[in-house]
């Protein structure tokens, strides 16, 4: 069903927008990059953000991130500032490119984060093992991410964001430059993570059918200055699989979204 507002919570937002405005200083004006968008993601939802190019969905994800600060509004990531939210790791981010390092193995890899924060040599190892399992990885621990496909290197950099284990996974399309099968099998695959981990995912993407398709709630984003147009709840049957793509309800959610970009690029 398409709405404009989030239903009462029954409990409080993982992640709050309220009056979110960003503007970006450009040589003789501004560019509006967002503007006055209001949204709450529930612990545990899969949200998806879709729109035209340079509607606002990576400024968003980047708010989020407290990667860039607003310049206008108010918003709360795990009941902090976004700041906090970053300082107390409740967040693990997957950029559009794995952005590995092409020196360290698979598992170097993915500890990477439990270095950083100084854990325990053992536990970190026992720890990348696992999410390297987790993403079906574990025989390519001393493999280099050269070795690799493009698509067991996402399964790598997704591993990566989820070895601290943050309650929120930030993703900004990152299947975006992956043929369609591949694309379709690691769908699959991150639904699957969602379900066993319980994570709140907040996904950026183009694809209408991959927001559809993942998704509990798309948000759907004008063309610049962004602006939230609407947001579509997708009651598909839980676990999906590739028959929820030739369910009817399917092509009547993204006819749904299909008409609110062009309302909102009009």
């Amino acid at each position: 069903m398409t709405q404009t507002a989030t239903p009462p919570p029954t409990q409080a937002p993982i992640v709050s927008v309220q009056g979110l405005s960003m503007v970006f200083p450009v040589p003789g004006g501004q560019t509006v990059a967002l503007q006055d968008a209001n949204l709450q993601i529930m612990p545990g939802e899969f949200v998806s953000l879709i729109g035209p190019s340079g509607c606002g969905k990576t400024t968003l994800l980047r708010l989020m991130a407290d990667l860039i600060a607003p310049t206008g509004g108010e918003l709360t990531v795990n009941g902090g500032t976004p700041s906090k939210a970053r300082e107390g790791r409740a967040y693990g981010y997957v950029f559009q490119a794995p952005a590995l390092m092409d020196w360290r193995n698979v598992l170097a890899n993915v500890r990477l984060p439990l270095e950083v924060m100084n854990s325990p040599r053992e536990a970190r190892n026992t720890r990348a093992r696992e999410m390297l399992k987790l993403v079906g990885l574990e025989k390519f621990e001393r493999s280099y991410p050269w070795q690799l496909s493009g698509g067991m290197q996402q399964r790598v950099s997704i591993a990566r964001a989820l070895a601290f284990d943050p309650p929120i996974l930030l993703m900004d399309e990152p299947f975006g430059a992956l043929d369609e099968i591949t694309r379709e099998n690691l769908n699959l695959e991150l639904l699957r993570l969602w379900r066993e981990t319980g994570k709140t995912v907040v996904f950026v993407t183009h694809s209408i059918s991959e927001a559809v398709f993942l998704s509990s709630r798309v948000v759907v984003m004008t063309a610049r200055p962004g602006k939230i147009e609407g947001i579509v709840n997708i009651d598909l049957p839980q676990p999906r699989d590739d028959t929820s793509r030739e369910d009817p309800r399917f092509f009547e959610y993204a006819t749904q979204i299909r008409e609110l970009l062009r309302r909102g690029h009009s």
